[in-house]
């Protein structure tokens, strides 16, 4: 049985009570908690300010005059765990992912969107919920919204899997570290993900996709390209990040309207 919150229960780690989230059964969960209060204000210019504790910084917006929420979970697989879990017991059935990403394929540019389907599980924690045969894969209804949405909306994307990892440096092969070095397991690694067909690096699909199947609940992930891989192991400009953010915040309102609205364009 869920172990649902009682009334008035505060969460040890987000501070939130069911009574404080409205009712929300969907939630936008990018990492940074900077980034929470535009992507609230994007779905709803009335969006108000409810917490913000540790690493979780919490909005609520309303889209199809259902309640929204958008809570930041910090960086990286634990973190996401915190939010998913508590976000659980309080009623939250859908989690969007929404942040930046590193592209490793030609085709897909700075500034682009990526929806992705899976990850791989280069993580920890979602090992501590499901054995590593146990795929990581987004909900099939949130991402053909997502999808549905970009394609309206005439943005750039590409729907791929993603490789989430624990480490932004060596996990993903970056040489631009301070000591420079990665381990000799991860040296060629970006060339044999390129050729496994994946997408992107980024830190928290795997672990929000594997906690919400385990646990009977949806997940979707857009990300902004804000890396080329193909090309060079330094994020982009500012200007690069803002293009990126505007087209992901569009994406994901289109999207929460079709999924709230009970309708998908393409069936």
């Amino acid at each position: 049985m869920p172990n649902y919150a009682k009334d008035g229960e505060v969460m040890y780690h987000t501070g939130l009570t069911k009574e404080m989230i409205k009712g929300a059964k969907y939630a936008l969960v990018p990492g940074d908690p900077g980034r929470v209060e535009g992507l609230a204000k994007a779905l709803d210019p009335n969006a108000a300010f409810v917490a913000s504790h540790r690493d979780f910084t919490t909005w609520t917006a309303e889209v199809n005059g259902q309640p929204i929420l958008v809570m930041s979970t910090g960086m990286g697989g634990p973190c996401v765990t915190f939010a998913v879990e508590e976000l659980a017991r309080l009623g939250v059935k859908t989690f969007i992912r929404v942040g930046t990403t590193g592209s490793m394929q030609e085709d897909l540019n700075l500034g682009d969107i990526v929806i992705n389907k899976a990850a791989v599980r280069m993580d920890g924690a979602s090992k501590a919920y499901a054995p590593i045969e146990y795929p990581a894969a987004a909900d099939m209804r949130v991402t053909l919204a997502l999808e549905e949405a970009a394609g309206t909306l005439k943005i750039p994307f590409k729907t791929g899997i993603s490789v989430s990892t624990d480490s932004f440096w060596p996990g993903q092969e970056r040489y631009d570290s301070y000591a420079g070095y990665v381990r000799r397991a991860y040296q060629g690694s970006l060339e044999e993900y390129q050729h496994l067909g994946c997408t992107n690096f980024e830190m928290e699909n795997a672990t929000l996709f594997t906690l919400c199947d385990v646990m009977g609940l949806h997940a979707g992930s857009v990300c902004g390209v804000v890396a080329k891989r193909t090309d060079s192991e330094t994020v982009a400009p500012h200007d690069v990040y803002e293009e990126a953010e505007k087209r992901f915040q569009k994406t994901v309102k289109l999207a929460l309207k079709m999924l709230t609205g009970h309708f998908l364009v393409r069936i």
